[in-house]
């Protein structure tokens, strides 16, 4: 949904940041680009091991395949290559200033695509709690055929959020220049204060009414998260000063 707010005219979302379309979770739509994903969905690739179908689906239910791996569960000792192709793709995209590329994958593939980013290029980390991005996750993969056959589970999906975010904080902790990163809660994005800090990082009027709680489907959940990912959760908070 933040993204969204820049929804404004002035950035390059990508040329196809309508590929996916809106459904019940982004009934606004997802503003992804295609190109954005295939280049990480590539890059991810170098290093994930991708079985024919037919065997993954028998003996390996659980593994990501290709579109899907946004929902892998990546070590943070893994370090992802790059090729002059992935380089030469990612310049063509970040060419198209000021540009707005939103995808989760990006938890995993920022350092590669740094190699190309324009020196103003700044970073915005949304969270959320882990327990209903948990839920999300697993309403989202059995509501889309593709995604049914991971059989997703509540401590499979705390633990993509725990993955995700120690990879971003592990790339948060290598740079030199923090000020060009914003941890923002999800729930921020509903209030004024939340909206005018995002605006003022971003140097750019939002689209302030975009963003609507009514249309966020996950409630309090009783989920007993465990004490590594609360410690997370915890960091991004004080990141955020988010109380």
């Amino acid at each position: 949904m933040i993204t969204g707010l820049f929804n404004n005219g002035n950035f390059f979302f990508g040329d196809q940041a309508d590929y996916l379309k809106k459904n019940k979770a982004n009934p606004k739509g997802f503003f992804e680009d295609l190109e954005v994903n295939t280049i990480n969905e590539d890059i991810l690739a170098s290093r994930l091991i991708n079985f024919p179908e037919p065997i993954r689906r028998k003996l390996f239910p659980s593994h990501t395949f290709y579109r899907a791996r946004w929902l892998a569960k990546i070590p943070v000792s893994i370090q992802f290559r790059t090729t002059p192709d992935i380089q030469e793709r990612i310049e063509k995209l970040v060419q198209n200033e000021p540009f707005c590329f939103k995808d989760p994958r990006f938890s995993y593939t920022l350092p590669i695509w740094k190699n190309s980013l324009p020196p103003t290029t700044k970073f915005i980390v949304v969270y959320r709690e882990p327990d209903k991005t948990a839920v999300s996750i697993c309403r989202e993969c059995s509501e889309s055929p593709p995604l049914r056959k991971l059989k997703m589970s509540i401590s499979r999906a705390l633990n993509i959020w725990k993955a995700m975010y120690t990879h971003i904080l592990k790339n948060y902790g290598k740079e030199t220049e923090k000020q060009k990163w914003l941890f923002i809660h999800y729930n921020e994005i509903f209030e004024s204060q939340g909206l005018e800090r995002l605006g003022r990082f971003a140097n750019t009027s939002l689209e302030k009414d975009f963003a609507e709680r009514k249309i966020s489907r996950t409630t309090n959940t009783n989920i007993d998260v465990p004490k590594d990912v609360l410690k997370i959760y915890n960091r991004l908070n004080s990141l955020s000063s988010y109380q």
